[in-house]
């Protein structure tokens, strides 16, 4: 694993890179936000963005979504994949927030998770987003990725325990906005199938670099 001063200067040199660090999906309310990493399962944020305009025109306030009709919403997200239970958890959702939240997307943990297709991924983007919860960690699968490549975990797949090691050893204050800035660096650099290792900022701490990458010290 990592000292301390390795994982600073990953977190550093990936906040030079990409300053603004910031969630890719556009949003004006909260609940808009919410609805489109529901939106983003199985979906690239590109395509999320293209869907989501229409269906906020055409349901502007979360009262409009919770009366919906799901098939009408199943419409306007169609090209988002798995379109029924996308539809069918944003209008149950919007009826939950509106019945027992007053209308406002909860801010913990427990209460996210009660909702219709929200799991802890989204729940955390949402706390570190929206409540800027210090120490959250979304484990997407760029992040899970990347992070095990530069040996921040042990290379678990398993997106709650890459969370909790994450949470370990990333400082509080940045670990939001890092797990943002991985997603953009594993979209332009570290590409799943063909990584740009020799453009990226983060070979001298990369252990898959070290270990498959660089060339062995002559003697």
């Amino acid at each position: 694993m990592k000292s301390q001063q390795e994982v600073r200067a990953i977190v550093d040199a990936l906040k030079e890179l990409y300053p603004d660090g910031i969630c890719s999906l556009d949003y004006e309310k909260d609940y808009e936000l919410l609805f489109s990493v529901r939106l983003a399962a199985q979906c690239t944020d590109e395509r999320v963005n293209k869907v989501t305009p229409a269906l906020f025109a055409r349901f502007p306030t979360l009262e409009a979504l919770a009366n919906a009709d799901i098939s009408e919403v199943e419409q306007y997200i169609h090209s988002t994949g798995f379109f029924r239970a996308k539809a069918r958890d944003i209008v149950l959702a919007s009826q939950m927030i509106l019945a027992e939240y007053g209308g406002k997307v909860p801010g913990t943990m427990e209460d996210l998770l009660k909702l219709p297709g929200v799991g802890r991924k989204t729940a955390n983007l949402m706390l570190g987003d929206v409540f800027h919860v210090p120490g959250v960690v979304v484990a997407d699968t760029h992040c899970i990725r990347i992070t095990g490549l530069l040996g921040l975990t042990d290379g678990s797949k398993d997106p709650t325990k890459v969370e909790m090691q994450l949470r370990k050893v990333l400082p509080p204050e940045e670990s939001n906005d890092f797990c943002h800035r991985l997603v953009l660096h594993g979209r332009a650099v570290c590409i799943a199938r063909r990584p740009q290792c020799g453009e990226c900022v983060l070979r001298p701490w990369c252990d898959y670099f070290t270990k498959n990458v660089a060339e062995p010290a002559k003697d």
